[in-house]
């Protein structure tokens, strides 16, 4: 199924070829085709972890709040 994901993080420092960068804001939107079971076991581990942004953003040194939602998209008419 195609998931469509929006990520949204407040207050980001991200470290830029040895410097800090300070961010008020980042979205990140993107779609993906995903089994259900992976969508579960992403949306558990966002939930579980404190961590979960820092441990797989490459640079992404902290972020104060952030919101992550996943919705299904429709396919095209022409695709069903």
């Amino acid at each position: 199924m195609k998931v469509k994901f929006v990520l949204v993080m407040d207050y980001v420092v991200v470290k830029i070829h040895g410097k800090k960068a300070l961010f008020d804001q980042l979205i990140l939107e993107w779609e993906s085709d995903m089994e259900e079971t992976e969508v579960l076991e992403i949306t558990g581990q966002w939930i579980t972890s404190n961590n979960f942004l820092t441990q797989r953003m490459v640079g992404l040194s902290r972020v104060g709040e952030s919101s992550l939602t996943i919705e299904a998209v429709e396919p095209a008419i022409n695709e069903r």
